[in-house]
């Protein structure tokens, strides 16, 4: 990170905060990541770390409350303006994929939370924003039922779950090979396979 100015206003000093916690997530396992090495990430002291965060868990709530926003920005974003839904939904898929390229900490964060027991705030952070996800691309694909583009006879929920399902792993199989790029370089095949699945066969 570059260094920034120590006497920061609170609100961005939490910002900083987090896109340190990011940064470091790309290259340590989040569990591993404590106060200290956030603080020095930072070139502040624990101290000066709390007077902003109460603990650690309010930190990682912070996070991904920046990972919700930031991610559901993009894929809104990207599929604006798209007539087709199918066209809307590719552009969504490669969007998230640039996204988490980005910010390769990011998925390790998100699973960590939801492998964790019990009920965290990050934790439900993470679950709001898969709901809030899967309530967009339900929404794409019922129009693109109506429209005559996707199956009519498709089902919704799993159609939504694939699509989460395929992006998941093309940043497995990139994270597997240290290659954060191979998510890149494959999504537009995998989106494609994936596409003929789902939608209408006008030529039967």
């Amino acid at each position: 990170m570059s260094q920034r100015p120590r006497n920061l206003p609170a609100e961005e000093r939490r910002a900083v905060t987090v896109e340190a916690v990011v940064a470091l997530a790309a290259s340590t396992n989040p569990s591993e990541i404590t106060t200290a090495a956030i603080a020095k990430q930072m070139q502040l002291t624990q101290g000066a770390l709390f007077r902003h965060f109460p603990s650690k868990e309010a930190i990682w709530q912070a996070v991904m409350e920046w990972v919700a926003e930031r991610l559901l920005t993009v894929i809104d974003r990207a599929a604006t303006g798209i007539d087709s839904p199918l066209g809307a939904m590719r552009a969504m898929f490669l969007a998230h994929v640039d996204f988490v390229a980005e910010h390769p900490g990011v998925p390790r964060m998100m699973f960590g939370e939801l492998q964790r027991s019990g009920t965290t705030g990050a934790k439900q952070m993470v679950q709001a924003l898969m709901s809030g996800y899967r309530s967009r691309l339900r929404a794409k694909v019922e129009e693109g039922k109506a429209q005559g583009e996707l199956l009519a006879t498709l089902d919704t929920d799993a159609a939504a779950t694939l699509f989460i399902g395929s992006i998941q792993g093309l940043i497995m199989q990139s994270l597997l090979a240290g290659d954060v790029e191979q998510m890149r370089r494959d999504a537009p095949g995998s989106f494609t396979i994936y596409s003929r699945g789902i939608e209408a066969r006008h030529d039967d």
